[in-house]
């Protein structure tokens, strides 16, 4: 069997999951949404809204939780579809590796194993250490005195300052800068005066940066993001700021200085905070709120100034009626 196949037996001891209708031999070799899956693919169900489109594929198997029900459908009953279909995608459709020879390393620099750094136009500065299978897109730089983890990808256009610390397995998308300095100046004599920003970046393992997004250095120490955090494209994390472990933070986000995150905090898009405040563990920020002050564990606030959530649904929700009653209260006053 090739390397991008695999039967539906195996993905079924791999997922710990449950085959209905399908035989256990059946080849699979590639991920396809719904719609336009053969016989040879494999797509996934987790969203109720498309069980009817689910019941009509011809997808060879349909990964499903386990309180759905497709008929006769084959189906590899899973407990999180979504999760085991990303495995199945990353073992089907592997990224294939890129092809360089030749960069401007300087020549104190520590490249590990099995690396592939872009021909000519990546650029890695001084005492720099390059961990194992690391691979640097064209038109990366690198800045003295960073770290770099095994297994990482850097893609075109990123911007890495001095002294930055990256664990492994971490990827950062295109034109995202991690160490440019925070954003602190000091007003003498009806002047700003820039305020040297000293410190550094910290990015834990398994994190993932989207494009065209700003980690800014500390003014004092690091501004760390936590293991296993997903950052979207757009976000602007200022100096000092301390994400927690897993977090989620959605495109167009920004985060003040000194703020800190507890873990498996989601914020949405368009979030923004005030600085020095703390949000809460598995906390939840809705779209487009304005978060002022600390957030206890497990909160779920929304609006501008954000607020409980429920609280601001009830507020909104007044709003939408203050027609109704204001018609109601100017027929009663017409009648007396």
């Amino acid at each position: 069997m090739s390397e991008n196949e695999i039967k539906a037996q195996t993905l079924a001891k791999l997922f710990g999951g449950a085959l209905k209708h399908c035989p256990p031999d059946r080849v699979l070799t590639e991920v396809l949404p719904l719609e336009t899956a053969k016989i040879s693919s494999i797509s996934f169900l987790a969203n109720p809204k498309y069980v009817a489109v689910a019941s009509e594929s011809s997808a060879g198997l349909i990964l499903i939780g386990p309180n759905t029900d497709l008929g006769e459908q084959p189906v590899l009953v899973v407990k999180t579809p979504y999760w085991a279909f990303a495995q199945c995608t990353a073992k089907l459709h592997p990224e294939p590796m890129p092809e360089f020879s030749y960069s401007a390393v300087h020549p104190t620099v520590s490249v590990g194993l099995d690396c592939s750094i872009a021909p000519m136009t990546a650029t890695i500065g001084a005492r720099t250490a390059i961990g194992n299978r690391v691979i640097i897109h064209p038109g990366v730089h690198i800045a003295e005195d960073c770290i770099i983890g095994d297994d990482c990808e850097i893609y075109s256009g990123v911007v890495i300052y001095r002294k930055t610390r990256i664990g492994d397995r971490v990827r950062i998308h295109a034109n995202s800068v991690l160490g440019a300095d925070g954003y602190g100046y000091a007003l003498n004599e009806g002047r700003h005066s820039k305020v040297p920003q000293v410190g550094w970046v910290e990015i834990a393992d398994d994190v993932e940066i989207g494009a065209c997004t700003t980690i800014d250095r500390g003014a004092l120490g690091p501004t760390r993001v936590g293991p296993g955090t997903k950052i979207d494209n757009l976000c602007q994390i200022a100096h000092n700021v301390q994400v927690g472990s897993h977090c989620l933070i959605v495109s167009q986000t920004g985060i003040s200085g000194s703020t800190t995150l507890g873990d498996y905090v989601t914020m949405a898009g368009k979030v923004g905070t005030a600085g020095h405040i703390h949000i809460g563990s598995r906390s939840i920020i809705s779209g487009n709120s304005m978060v002022a002050k600390d957030v206890p564990d497990g909160s779920h606030l929304s609006g501008y100034l954000a607020r409980p959530h429920k609280e601001w649904m009830e507020s909104q929700a007044a709003v939408n009626r203050l027609p109704k009653i204001l018609k109601s209260l100017k027929d009663k006053i017409d009648k007396t």
